[in-house]
């Protein structure tokens, strides 16, 4: 017997060794495939005139004109880039925020209050996701026309974090389990109030989970279009989403110019992700050791 296994393991590494190759492989070209149209929107953006970038593997003569020309709104389409810019920054904090403060205080009432059939509210509003967004902006449109919200950033903040919130109480309900109900009866037998075990214990112990939900509020707002189009119809009130369609209106427009203002918008959400990305990775850690 001890003499097959041996004999069976020569073979077993040139398995393993394929296996991880073949891996390694696969990771190489969903990387390749993944970064291609964000390395493509670079060379656009390096290149003299986006409209005559012919797909070289690099521009003939790279500048960061196009990238001076956003910092400088130095040119008729860019008009405003700074304003819009934070108006972005406001509607995606503002719907970070709301949707963490919503979620968590749900999912606290639900979870740490003994609420009678608090499974509704957790799992009710996720049939929200059962309808595509886009069916749904034509009713919400006409909501926000009823109570004037039309052409302000409120309208899409509260279109998103209606979107994003269902998700969060979920999220925070099921890492709600992992912290010991001990702990908020030891802060009420000294005396602490809800108020200050949601405050002093729970969100505390919620950090990873936090993180989470906010970074991905954060980049449902950032990343949305549609609403952001049709409920903000001036220039005043458009976001860098809502800007970027200008650009499409004109068969003469400096693709490059739209290429770097792009990766300019991209900027704040790397930051965000990067920040909070060690508290995510706790939160998963710390899941996967309880389960």
């Amino acid at each position: 017997m001890s003499l097959a296994l041996r004999a069976g393991r020569p073979r077993a590494r040139p398995r393993r060794y394929a296996g991880t190759v073949a891996a390694a492989i696969l990771g190489v070209f969903i990387a390749f495939w993944t970064l291609l149209p964000v390395y493509n929107l670079l060379l656009i953006a390096l290149s003299d005139d986006g409209d005559e970038f012919t797909g070289a593997v690099y521009p003939a003569e790279p500048n960061l004109e196009s990238f001076t020309a956003v910092f400088t709104e130095g040119n008729r389409y860019l008009e405003g880039f700074w304003n819009q810019f934070g108006n972005s920054i406001y509607m995606g904090l503002a719907t970070m925020a709301l949707t963490v403060a919503i979620g968590s205080l749900a999912a606290f009432a639900m979870g740490r209050m003994k609420l009678r059939k608090a499974w509704l509210f957790g799992h009710l509003p996720l049939i929200t996701y059962a309808v595509p967004a886009s069916f749904l902006v034509i009713p919400f449109t006409r909501l926000m026309s009823i109570y004037g919200l039309t052409n302000n950033l409120w309208s899409v903040i509260a279109a998103e974090v209606a979107f994003a919130t269902p998700y969060a109480i979920l999220i925070f309900h099921q890492y709600g389990k992992l912290i010991p109900l001990e702990l908020d009866e030891a802060a009420r037998v000294d005396g602490a109030t809800p108020l200050q075990v949601y405050l002093r214990i729970y969100l505390p112990l919620m950090t990873p989970a936090l993180a989470a939900v906010a970074t991905y509020a954060l980049l449902m707002a950032w990343n949305e279009y549609q609403y952001q189009f049709l409920l903000l119809t001036s220039e005043r009130s458009w976001t860098v989403a809502a800007a970027i369609d200008q650009f499409f209106d004109s068969d003469e427009a400096p693709w490059n110019y739209m290429m770097a203002m792009s990766l300019v918008y991209a900027l704040p959400p790397i930051v965000v992700y990067y920040a909070l990305r060690r508290y995510m990775v706790a939160g998963l850690t710390m899941g996967g050791v309880k389960g």
